[in-house]
């Protein structure tokens, strides 16, 4: 889950991406009088925070969030320190998500194409429907093109940070497996620099990533997704007066979600693979065979939507800002969008079985380029090919310096051109986005947990009611303040694993080497046959690998 399917603090100039729900059930009454309650001891702390994570940098007049600096840069210098490697070794990296380099035996629980699937249900969120509609009305067309860019040079800090978390995983007596910041930043700082300064350096962040994540997990993994999954299940259902109007609805509707969650997360990394790797590519399709539909429909405006976002993206024509503006729109919403740097990804990654921690970098490198490049890109473009009069109204509007509309009303408009009924469509795809983003990220919180409090039956157990409690709690209670400092908190997180990242991207150089090397010498051999085509690790033939992969 990333900040993609969070609603930023509404006082935010920045956050016109806003979907935050309206009150549902807590309008009266005993649960309003507890909502008030939390919401006035969080507001204070809620501010404080928004103002520190959030505040703003101005270049060239524009103003923008610091925090979106912090994470494209960092992705151009690893871009640039490792020679475009996501560009050079693309090609390697499909060929072992699909398990071409990988045998069933070696240590971790789940396949490559499996450890893909986990992290990427849980980036890919209402925020590649609603995101990117508000990036289009503020930036216009040419918000893609940056977007893009900012998409591609992820891709190489998701493989800096997914390679460190199966470098300095630790494999339990009972198989499992455990993995992320919280884990290569304490050993990985502490072998970078074998002193007590590094040492302690690294427990630091350990403790500050493996914090925030698990508030996170908490607050915005499943409380958020289980308030927005239920505002549209009422929405296409009536509203307040229809079948799912009241108090008792949402209680009913909490608690049927948290048990298909608990379902899921009882079983483990394993279980959550198994279902990840169904539902992830079944809900990309529903989306994108939508996003087809209406692209096919106006096929004939194909050429013109491309040529509005290359134009755009320099010489961008009656939106605020001018080219920065619509660079940092761009960027803004490919960084929140895909969690490059935030440190999340790493730890379903580091449950992969494989000898070589390199190869889930490579793996993990596609992540950006599915969530970012090839969903929040086929968004933009049926926007722009559908070009509807409520798109053009909101850009005359924030031209004028007014709001952006909700970002979802933007995006299902524009489906509703071809698609009338795109409203249902839209909902099931919402369940499925909350669902898989709820099921990611209750295993990335349980390994925040006990990296903190232990790892012992007992206390998973502990945790995982907890989070299922929240899911319940988020559909019945809005809790704004609480969920916009969730937001902040996701981002605190990758101040301590970017920090990281910069100290041990030289250990990461010399996996890269020496994986290569064996690649060449033909030490490391491709897989061929059945299973090892269909991504799940084999035993079936071997071949020489070409020295140019």
């Amino acid at each position: 889950m990333s900040w993609d399917t969070l609603a930023p603090p509404a006082h935010a100039p920045w956050a016109a991406d806003s979907t935050q729900p309206p009150p549902l059930a807590a309008e009266g009454g005993a649960l309003s009088g507890i909502e008030e309650g939390i919401n006035s001891v969080f507001a204070p702390i809620e501010e404080a925070a928004d103002g520190l994570i959030f505040a703003e940098w101005t270049l060239f007049g524009i103003s923008f969030p610091w925090i979106v600096a912090w994470l494209v840069i960092a992705a151009g210098i690893f871009t640039i320190y490792f020679g475009l490697i996501q560009f050079g070794k693309f090609r390697l990296a499909l060929r072992i998500a699909r398990g071409q380099y990988t045998r069933d035996d070696e240590p971790g629980e789940i396949t490559h194409f499996q450890a893909l699937s986990s992290a990427l249900s849980g980036t890919v969120g209402l925020g590649n429907i609603a995101g990117v509609g508000v990036a289009m009305v503020i930036g216009g067309a040419g918000a893609t093109f940056w977007m893009i860019i900012a998409g591609l040079l992820g891709m190489c800090t998701k493989f800096v940070e997914c390679t460190l978390g199966v470098k300095y995983r630790e494999i339990h007596a009972d198989g499992t497996v455990s993995g992320g910041p919280m884990y290569y930043l304490r050993k990985g700082m502490a072998e970078r620099f074998p002193n007590g300064v590094g040492r302690a350096a690294g427990k630091v962040m350990a403790v500050g990533a493996s914090v925030f994540l698990l508030f996170f997990a908490l607050a915005g993994g499943n409380m958020f997704q289980a308030n927005q999954t239920f505002a549209q299940v009422q929405s296409v259902t009536g509203g307040a007066d229809g079948l799912f109007g009241g108090d008792g609805a949402a209680l009913i509707f909490g608690l049927v979600l948290a048990s298909v969650v608990a379902l899921v997360i009882i079983g483990g990394i394993k279980s959550i693979g198994r279902v990840t790797e169904k539902l992830v590519p079944a809900m990309g399709i529903v989306y994108v065979l939508a996003c087809l539909t209406v692209i096919l429909v106006n096929i004939d405006q194909v050429p013109s939507a491309v040529n509005a976002i290359i134009s755009g993206a320099f010489n961008p024509q009656g939106v605020a800002g001018g080219v920065v503006g619509v660079l940092i729109v761009g960027f803004q919403r490919a960084a929140f969008s895909n969690e490059a740097g935030v440190g999340s990804s790493p730890i379903a990654h580091a449950a992969v079985k494989t000898k070589h921690p390199v190869t889930e970098g490579f793996v993990a490198l596609l992540e950006p380029f599915v969530d970012t490049v090839i969903v929040c890109t086929m968004t933009a473009l049926t926007i722009i090919i559908a070009n509807t009069q409520l798109w053009r109204d909101g850009q005359a509007t924030v031209m004028a310096g007014g709001d952006a509309p909700d970002g979802v009303t933007i995006t299902s408009a524009s489906f509703e051109t071809v698609l009338p009924w795109f409203p249902y469509v839209l909902t099931i795809a919402v369940i499925l986005f909350a669902v898989s983003t709820m099921i990611t990220w209750a295993y990335y919180g349980q390994k925040a947990w006990t990296f903190l409090f232990g790892k012992s039956r007992g206390s998973e157990i502990t945790y995982k009611a907890v989070y299922c409690f929240f899911i319940i709690v988020g559909t019945v209670l809005t809790l704004g303040p609480v969920l916009n400092f969730a937001d902040a908190t996701l981002f605190v997180a990758a101040l301590f694993n970017i920090a990281g990242l910069y100290f041990l991207a030289p250990i990461v150089k010399r996996e890269v080497k020496d994986y290569l090397s064996r690649l060449r010498s033909g030490e490391i051999v491709r897989i061929t046959g059945k299973s090892g085509d269909t991504g799940a690790g084999g035993t079936g033939d071997v071949e020489p690998t070409k020295v140019n992969d």
